[in-house]
Formats: structure tokens, C-alpha cells, sequence
């Protein structure tokens, strides 16, 4: 997933002003208590802070990847 990816579906999903903010102001446990935003620019792969903030927000898997979307593969470690 890019970064690209990850901000539309997250407009998507949870709606672009609420997402924003949420991208902002939620602490992520997750990801050692970062924001959406301090992940991404720490490099953080997108798909691992989305799936993080779904878990945190119990967004379920039919909803977390919007109407038309697959699920990306994860990146190779």
C-alpha cells in the first residue's frame, strides 16, 4: 500500500474531516504511541499503521478496506 492508498482509504472509511483528525490527534499503542502522521513520517509501512489504527478503532474486515478495495499484500520483511 502506498501512502496514496492509505489516505484515500482512509477518507473513505472514516470520512475525510474525522480521518484527518483522527490521523492527527490518536495515539497509536500499537506503533509506541505515535500519531497516524509521526508513523508515516518515521517510514512506517502504511498498510502496518492502518491496520494498527483499525485494530485500536475495532473498525471490523468488511469495512476496513472500503467498497471496492482488496486487501494489499503485506511487504516482505
Amino acid at each position: 500500500m502506498r501512502e496514496r492508498e492509505f489516505w484515500q482509504l482512509l477518507d473513505e472509511v472514516l470520512g475525510r474531516a474525522y480521518g484527518r483528525a483522527l490521523a492527527r490527534d490518536q495515539v497509536l499503542v500499537g506503533l509506541g504511541n505515535m500519531t497516524v502522521v509521526e508513523a508515516l513520517e518515521q517510514g512506517v509501512e502504511p498498510r502496518t499503521v492502518w491496520n494498527v489504527l483499525c485494530d485500536q478503532l475495532e473498525i471490523p474486515d468488511e469495512r476496513r478496506w472500503g467498497k471496492e478495495h482488496n486487501a494489499p499484500p503485506m511487504p516482505a520483511r
